[in-house]
């Protein structure tokens, strides 16, 4: 039996946005730290002291079904769920999504975004772009009355004309107290189909798209995915509330949203 999905609270909203509020600090603190020659070990023991010692809260994907590290780090043809390793040294020219969830006062705040490893090259940079329209396209339809249908058309309709695929396997959820909860929001679908939106809802929207073609494959580590043809992969993901008038993203970035466009 599906879960029911959760209508909270404004003092809920609260938590959860000051959760996602945190999470949002990290990638902005490592964002400096993202350069050629850096391990993507290093970079996910800085995001742990941040979030331990800076804002006392608790890396909320450390042993979250066993997985041993504080961020995930998706380069290049990783799709999602790259483990944090000193033997992964950043390049120039590489792209990279880290992805972070903070846990505070039982509250999760969870959120990614990408990053340059110097310049990168004409296709990285438009995937790059593209999967950031493609979620700002997907957050925008948000309102009461609105369906997760008309949320993942968005997105992939966006990726249709960018000629870039829509990685179907996996979605964004429901957040709160539980991780992972109700919803499924799938970035794919049709106008006016699925689960019709309420205030109150809290979700994560994250889209994943492929320069080449959708399909992925689980390396055996049991966490890294990556495309299967080997092409590039980029995604974005922010906390969004449904509020009475429209939206609210819970995991803006400090300080805005520098050279990409406002959500």
């Amino acid at each position: 039996m599906a879960r029911q999905v959760p209508i909270r609270s404004a003092e809920e909203i609260a938590m959860a946005r000051r959760a996602g509020q945190l999470a949002a600090e990290v990638l902005a603190m490592i964002e400096p730290h993202v350069v050629p020659g850096v391990s993507t070990e290093a970079l996910d023991r800085l995001c742990h002291e941040h979030i331990v010692n800076v804002q006392r809260a608790i890396p909320g994907n450390l042993g979250y079904q066993d997985y041993p590290k504080t961020v995930l780090t998706s380069v290049n043809q990783v799709v999602c769920h790259g483990i944090p390793s000193p033997d992964k040294i950043l390049k120039k020219g590489d792209i990279v999504n880290i992805d972070v969830a903070v846990q505070q006062d039982g509250w999760f705040g969870d959120t990614s975004r990408m990053y340059y490893v110097g310049e990168p090259a004409p296709l990285a940079r438009r995937l790059v772009e593209t999967t950031y329209e493609a979620l700002r396209a997907g957050i925008r339809v948000v309102r009461p009355g609105a369906t997760l249908g008309d949320i993942g058309h968005a997105i992939a309709s966006v990726a249709q004309r960018g000629h870039f695929s829509v990685v179907r396997e996996y979605c964004g959820h429901g957040i709160g107290q539980i991780y992972h909860d109700a919803p499924q929001v799938l970035h794919h679908g049709r106008p006016g189909e699925g689960l019709r939106l309420e205030a109150g809802m809290v979700f994560t929207i994250e889209p994943m798209l492929n320069a080449g073609k959708g399909e992925t494959r689980q390396l055996a580590d049991g966490w890294t995915v990556v495309t299967r043809d080997r092409s590039l992969s980029a995604q974005w993901e922010h906390m969004v509330a449904v509020t009475p008038e429209g939206y609210e993203v819970l995991t803006a970035w400090p300080g805005g949203t520098g050279g990409y466009p406002a959500i």
